[in-house]
C-alpha cells in the first residue's frame, strides 16, 4: 500500500492573509499549471492536520463530492476525551459546509467574497498536482490523480508537527499556522516541491516553515 505524505508550507508567524491576498495565492498556483481543477470552497471547524488522503472533510469531499451547501461532519476515532492524543495522531473532528466549486479560477474570487473569511476555518482545495508541469513532475516521480492540494485560511493558528509518524507517539516540534498550503502525495523527493514553494513565498513572503506528516 505504501506510505502516504502530507506536507505543509507556511510563513515563519502565523498570520491570516488579508482575503486578497488568499485569493491571489490560490489562483496563482491553479494559473501556474501546479494544480488541477475543480477547485472546492469548504467553510467551518477544520481541522489543519486532517490528513488529505481519506481522512477528514476535505478527503472524503475529493473522493466523493457533495452537492453545494451540503454540511459535513468528519469525526474518525469519537469525541476526544480529556486523555486523547491530539490530531494529527488522535481524532480530528470538523464540521464545514461545501459553499462552492467550480473548474474557472475566476470564480474563486467571488465565491471568497461570500466566504466569513477570519470568522471560520476556510479552505480551497484542488483536485489534484499537474503532472503536466516539469517541475510536479521531476519532484514527484509519477502521475498520480490522489495528489490533492488544500490552502488554509483559519479563524485562529493551529499547531501542526514539523515531522511526525501518524501512527507513532506523538510528540515534537510543532508549528502554528493560521494560512498554509498542504499537499498530500505518495512517491516523490520530499519534503516540499520547490515550486509550490515558490509561489508560497510570493504570498508569505520570503520566511517560510515547512514539515510532514506521514503515516
Amino acid at each position: 500500500m505504501g506510505i502516504w505524505v502530507d506536507t505543509f508550507i507556511a510563513p515563519q508567524s502565523p498570520a491570516l492573509l488579508s482575503r486578497e491576498d488568499f485569493e491571489r495565492l490560490v489562483v496563482d498556483l491553479g494559473r501556474e499549471r501546479l494544480v488541477r481543477t475543480p477547485w472546492m470552497l469548504f467553510t467551518g471547524s477544520l481541522c489543519v492536520n486532517a490528513g488529505l488522503g481519506w481522512g477528514g472533510v476535505l478527503g472524503r469531499a475529493r473522493f466523493e463530492p457533495p452537492a453545494i451547501g451540503t454540511e459535513l461532519v468528519f469525526d474518525d476515532d469519537g469525541v476526544p476525551g480529556p486523555d486523547s492524543e491530539p490530531p494529527p495522531w488522535g481524532a480530528s473532528v470538523e464540521r464545514a459546509v461545501l459553499l462552492a466549486r467550480g473548474e474557472r479560477l475566476e470564480d474563486v474570487g467571488p465565491a471568497l467574497r461570500n466566504a466569513p473569511y477570519g470568522r471560520q476555518d476556510i479552505a480551497i482545495t484542488f483536485h489534484s498536482l499537474d503532472f503536466t508541469h516539469p517541475a510536479i513532475l521531476d519532484h514527484y516521480w509519477y502521475e498520480d490523480e490522489r495528489t490533492m492540494l488544500a490552502c488554509y485560511a483559519l479563524a485562529a493558528p493551529q499547531d501542526r508537527p514539523l515531522e511526525a509518524d501518524t501512527g507513532g507517539r506523538s510528540g515534537g516540534p510543532v508549528h502554528p499556522v493560521q494560512t498554509c498550503i498542504v499537499n498530500t502525495w505518495k512517491h516523490g523527493d520530499g519534503p516540499a516541491c520547490p515550486a509550490i514553494t515558490a509561489v508560497a513565498a510570493r504570498r508569505f513572503g520570503p520566511d517560510l516553515v515547512t514539515g510532514e506528516t506521514w503515516g
